[in-house]
């Protein structure tokens, strides 16, 4: 029998989003520690996978990465640079826990709404959500939907220091292809203005 070579993919799961520097997210994982040990139940997020998403483009074919690179590295060139700040806690549903973001909301929302253009111009259908900028820290299981309130209560009072946003990253996701945790990887990312 010969062994063939695995067929690559035709599809990618991808969304456009903002990373957090290391020093942000390490001082929100030290204010996380007692909040992840008295919820164990809860899927937490990998700190190396926290993200402020600007657009969600869900499943598109692999030939649309090479259409969104020159235009997506034009409007992070032309951005307003971006100074955020992760703040308190709160959920979506049951189920999401979720770290607000604060600082210059008027820019995220003008570089996400440019970004979202990029994507509806590469012919990509977008949900009409509006940006509601958060960090996902968190998913409860269906069986353990208590946890969620209690960990956004616990983590409440968490005002973190300012930072610039550094570049806007085009991201991959695994999600949906197959058993385990989520796990993110870049596929590009563009450097952004700042001050």
């Amino acid at each position: 029998m010969i062994d063939e070579a695995p067929t690559p993919p035709r599809s990618v799961r991808l969304f456009v989003a903002l990373a957090p520097p290391d020093d942000a997210k390490d001082e929100l994982a030290h204010a996380l520690r007692p909040v992840r040990a008295a919820h164990p139940r809860l899927r937490w997020n990998r700190i190396e996978d926290w993200h402020i998403t600007l657009a969600f483009l869900g499943e598109v074919a692999v030939d649309v990465v090479e259409a969104l690179r020159p235009p997506l590295a034009e409007v992070a060139a032309a951005a307003a640079p971006v100074t955020l700040a992760l703040h308190g806690a709160g959920q979506f549903d049951e189920r999401v826990l979720w770290s607000d973001v604060r600082g210059d909301l008027d820019a995220l929302h003008t570089l996400a709404d440019a970004v979202r253009g990029v994507v509806a111009d590469c012919g990509i259908p977008l949900e009409g959500r509006p940006l509601r900028a958060h960090l996902t820290l968190a998913r409860a299981r269906r069986d353990n939907l208590d946890g969620i309130a209690a960990a956004a209560a616990e983590l409440a009072d968490f005002a973190g220091r300012s930072w610039p946003a550094r570049k806007v990253h085009l991201v991959a996701s695994n999600q949906g292809r197959g058993p385990g945790p989520i796990h993110y990887r870049d596929v590009d990312a563009w450097p952004l203005p700042t001050r």
